[in-house]
């Protein structure tokens, strides 16, 4: 067990290391990006990174105040479920209401790979691999869908 400077010293390293993996890879507009903290343009839709011992992910949240509207952006992004899939190749989990630590209800589509340990060095490559293709394959899907999903939170 790490103490809490010491997880956050590994926690700066990997992500740290993730940002330089991808760091040349532009977004499909041509833009820069900044992978960690991907700019979906509306304050209630998310990405989110994450590893620890027992996984990786790349999650979507949709996190709106207003269930209604949350309701509405998880109905359309199902009717771009195939769209999606096709980029991500992968259907993923979709949790339409999804409990986060802090007790919020949030509409979640997460990706993952539950053979990989943040704590394993040798897995290190293949996270940063996966986290990788899932950020660039979303960037494709989001640049070309997120005018519809932006309007539906107006």
């Amino acid at each position: 067990m790490l103490s809490k400077e010491q997880q956050k010293e590994k926690n700066s390293i990997f992500w740290g290391g993730f940002k330089e993996a991808i760091r040349k890879n532009m977004s499909v507009t041509g833009r820069r990006v900044n992978w960690l903290n991907y700019p979906t343009e509306a304050k209630e839709l998310y990405v989110r990174l994450a590893a620890d011992s027992r996984s990786c992910s790349f999650n979507f949240d949709i996190q709106c105040k207003d269930d209604g509207v949350r309701e509405v952006i998880w109905e359309q992004m199902g009717e771009l479920k195939a769209v999606l899939l096709a980029e991500m190749k992968d259907e993923g989990d979709w949790i339409e209401n999804f409990y986060t630590p802090e007790g919020l209800t949030i509409s979640r589509i997460s990706w993952s790979r539950t053979d990989l340990n943040y704590f394993k060095e040798e897995d290190i490559p293949q996270i940063y691999a996966f986290l990788k293709e899932k950020s660039l394959a979303f960037d494709r899907f989001y640049q070309e869908y997120k005018d519809i999903l932006i309007q539906l939170l107006d």
